[in-house]
């Protein structure tokens, strides 16, 4: 299959997203910065050369469905959709802030591009399991992506959603597990361990693939054969760096739900900019 962008060319624009991620969080002096940074590799493969959603064909029915379960890392989507023309950049720096279209939490009709409102945790991909549900039913080709965190896992309702997923033998649901083991407060392993998270979602009836998430090629073939599959919804778990790209922000969960000042900014994009002038 040809794709638009060549793997070196994801891995710029997942760096251009990383320095949208940070600067956008530093003007709004909170949101989470962690999870966003570590799925940015992911974020430039789906949008970039995978998925069949564009400014153009955003609210047409034939386009394919991305919903961000753990809305909180939306920094990365509202970066995401700039960078791919759904909204101006500037708007990026609005987050957060009184009568902004880009809250904390993504929320249905913003803007283009967004799916499902976010916030309460297991709530996206139950949804997404709904809409695959209907475009089977309805003999739709449509292919719908959720974003879903590892922390999140801890919530009951992703598991229901599954068993559903299952009996419906939705194949055209691919789940996308950012698994970067940190959450709020700590840990997953602290806070709740998974003791084997794929053999889990094994047991619920999905196949699975794990892969590194934060290199485009894999994450690209990974996708490639989840679309390939059929009877069962399709699980890729993206073992990922929370804080990719930063060293000081790396595989800490302080910076899960923590915004950079403007030194700590500086710092980031010069980091950022090193690695992009390899």
């Amino acid at each position: 299959m040809k794709y638009k962008y060549s793997y070196q060319e994801l891995r710029l624009i997942s760096i251009t997203l990383k320095e949208l991620v940070l600067k956008m969080l530093n003007s709004a002096g909170s949101g989470h910065t962690g999870g966003a940074l570590g799925m940015s590799d992911v974020f430039a493969v789906l949008y970039g050369n995978v998925a069949n959603i564009t400014p153009q064909n955003a609210t047409l029915k034939r386009r394919d469905y991305i919903f961000l379960s753990n809305g909180h890392i939306c920094p990365i989507l509202y970066a995401t959709l700039s960078y791919f023309h759904f909204i101006e950049e500037e708007e990026l720096y609005t987050l957060r802030k009184l009568h902004s279209k880009l809250q904390g939490h993504p929320h249905v009709g913003s803007i283009r591009g967004v799916e499902n409102s976010g916030g309460p945790l297991g709530q996206g991909i139950s949804q997404a399991v709904g809409l695959a549900a209907a475009l089977k039913r309805d003999k739709r080709n449509n292919q719908v992506y959720c974003i879903v965190g590892d922390g999140e896992c801890e919530e009951g309702q992703v598991w229901e959603s599954l068993l559903f997923a299952h009996k419906e033998e939705l194949d055209n649901l691919i789940i996308i597990v950012d698994r970067n083991h940190i959450q709020i407060d700590g840990t997953t392993d602290d806070v709740l361990k998974f003791d084997n998270l794929a053999q889990k979602f094994t047991s619920f009836g999905c196949d699975i693939t794990q892969i590194d998430g934060n290199n485009v090629e894999h994450i690209q073939l990974a996708l490639e054969h989840a679309r390939s599959r059929r009877g069962k919804p399709h699980v890729i778990i993206a073992n990922t760096i929370p804080g990719c790209g930063v060293s000081f922000m790396e595989n800490d969960y302080k910076w899960h739900g923590k915004a950079p000042n403007d030194e700590e900014l500086q710092v980031a994009l010069e980091e950022l900019g090193k690695i992009k002038n390899k």
